[in-house]
């Protein structure tokens, strides 16, 4: 296959090196198009020896071949990895001021970016913006990834792994597997009122959530995400053509919403961290020391969700419900525990799918990356994942398609 990588100037260039090794060992023929700031941080001989192709950042080289227009006409796919926010701005508005521009816009082949800068920048609304527009106009986004950043800042910008770029780029140019179904999806933490100031709640941040919808959309399928409090840098992620967000809060909403997403669904997936209990009483006003000692809250249960959604299920539904457990690690069960309890809860529930999500202090809730085994109908682990959430979710959607077969 014929495939453009346009690298742009940012750190992450060097990361791109492996990316454009991993294509060419796949068999591919790249061909690499730097941006002059790119060449700052990899230089030209570096892209020539690992695409094995002449590398050019001038539109006024080869012109008897119209290299400026070829490029992108013979392309099978472009990737553009790392994508600064410069580039996506200029690829927004169309800009073509060198070859990588001409390049995006004489293709008609499918576009990846894989987006790195700043978490500011990432967050900044014209950002988000362009990166909506770009979506509208089918451009796939791989990232960006929430972790350490250039000059020791933290939080989402970091470029996405080679292998995930690699992974997303080559199903771009694939059927999706998931082309035409209709998927529900809940995501993020619930909150239960104790007065209009204070809620019982829990530490999820909707992060894998928001991952299989995404992932969920970009293979082809319609998506509805029911996200309970997540916040709006984590639902960024979620722009997308093909996914509706519905925002709730507490777990009766969260019910109901996923009740009507899922009577029309092909597959739900119960990723949200939901309270077991709420208040049985919601104070009117803000409970203070005046009002006298609060020192004991009196709870009710909530409904169940997922056993509700398995006793509604529409024929042929896939259900796939998720075990938050802490591992010894931290400081609960053994590993043999831990999953004879999730076995437990997949018979009691009747989800087709378990995914077993090991949470703690540092890990699954508010982390950038997950560990998850994925429990079949029968008990067996039928899927495994350790990664970015996106890497999990992409597994979880492998295991639903299996399924489905």
């Amino acid at each position: 296959m014929n495939i453009v990588v346009g690298v742009t100037g940012g750190i992450a260039a060097y990361k791109t090196v492996h990316l454009v090794r991993l294509l060419t060992k796949a068999g591919h023929e790249v061909t690499v198009i730097p941006t002059e700031d790119a060449l700052r941080f990899v230089g030209l001989p570096t892209w020539e020896a690992i695409s094995r192709h002449p590398v050019t950042t001038s539109v006024h080289e080869d012109v008897a071949k119209v290299r400026h227009v070829a490029l992108g006409q013979a392309a099978e796919l472009v990737i553009v990895a790392p994508a600064t926010a410069n580039t996506i701005a200029k690829m927004t508005a169309g800009l073509a001021d060198d070859l990588l521009g001409t390049t995006l816009l004489a293709t008609v082949a499918p576009v990846v970016i894989a987006p790195a800068m700043h978490a500011e920048m990432w967050q900044h609304p014209a950002t988000q913006s362009n990166i909506a527009t770009l979506r509208e106009r089918g451009v796939r986004i791989v990232g960006p990834a929430d972790g350490e950043l250039a000059g020791g800042d933290s939080g989402p910008g970091r470029m996405s792994e080679p292998e995930e770029i690699f992974a997303a780029a080559l199903a771009a140019i694939t059927p999706g597997d998931l082309d035409g179904r209709r998927i529900a999806v809940s995501a993020g933490g619930t909150r239960e009122p104790i007065d209009p100031v204070r809620y019982l709640g829990n530490r999820s941040s909707g992060r894998q959530g928001v991952a299989l919808a995404v992932e969920a959309a970009e293979r082809g399928a319609e998506v509805v995400l029911v996200a309970a409090n997540i916040s709006h840098d984590v639902l960024a992620a979620a722009q997308h053509p093909r996914i509706r967000v519905v925002g709730v809060g507490a777990a009766a909403e969260l019910g109901a919403a996923m009740r009507e997403a899922a009577a029309e669904a092909d597959a739900v997936v119960m990723a949200a961290a939901v309270a077991d209990y709420r208040p049985a009483e919601v104070a009117a006003h803000k409970l203070t020391k005046e009002s006298g000692p609060l020192t004991s809250i009196e709870l009710v249960e909530n409904e169940d969700i997922v056993a509700g959604l398995v006793r509604d299920r529409r024929a042929g539904q896939v259900i796939v419900g998720f075990a938050a457990e802490t591992p010894v690690a931290g400081g609960g069960v053994d590993d043999a525990e831990l999953m004879e309890r999730a076995r437990r809860k997949q018979q009691r529930k009747g989800v087709d799918l378990l995914v077993v999500n090991e949470v703690g202090w540092d890990r699954g809730f508010e982390a950038a990356e997950n560990a998850v085994r994925i429990l079949g109908s029968g008990g067996a682990v039928v899927g495994s994942a350790a990664g970015s959430k996106r890497e999990v979710a992409r597994a979880i959607w492998d295991a639903v398609v299996k399924l489905s077969q």
